[in-house]
């Protein structure tokens, strides 16, 4: 699994419509082959950030995640939405794995 976590802050007269956005990108992404888990969270203290949970399948998921017309819906709808441009950091999973001793 090759797991994106997207941190974002967004204006706060925008809260919701990028959580609009967003709840209706990941409708659609679950339903993608190559993504295994999509989650938004809001921050419980700070509504204007989120974290957007993206968990793939393979390296190759994310770009042709990129290439469907609801990612690129949900980047040209939220764009003008964020307080500061997105960021985003990778990982990989070490629990529970696919060794069987997980």
């Amino acid at each position: 699994m090759f797991i994106v976590h997207v941190n974002v802050r967004v204006r706060p007269e925008c809260v919701e419509g990028f959580k609009q956005a967003s709840l209706e990108n990941a409708r659609l992404s679950v339903r993608e082959p190559g993504i295994a888990r999509f989650d938004v969270v809001q921050q419980v203290d700070d509504p204007t950030r989120f974290v957007l949970v993206e968990v793939y399948r393979t390296l190759g998921d994310p770009a042709r995640h990129k290439e469907t017309a609801h990612y690129q819906t949900w980047r040209d709808t939220v764009e003008d939405m964020m307080a500061e441009p997105r960021k985003s950091i990778k990982y990989t999973n070490c629990f529970p794995d696919d060794s069987g001793w997980g």
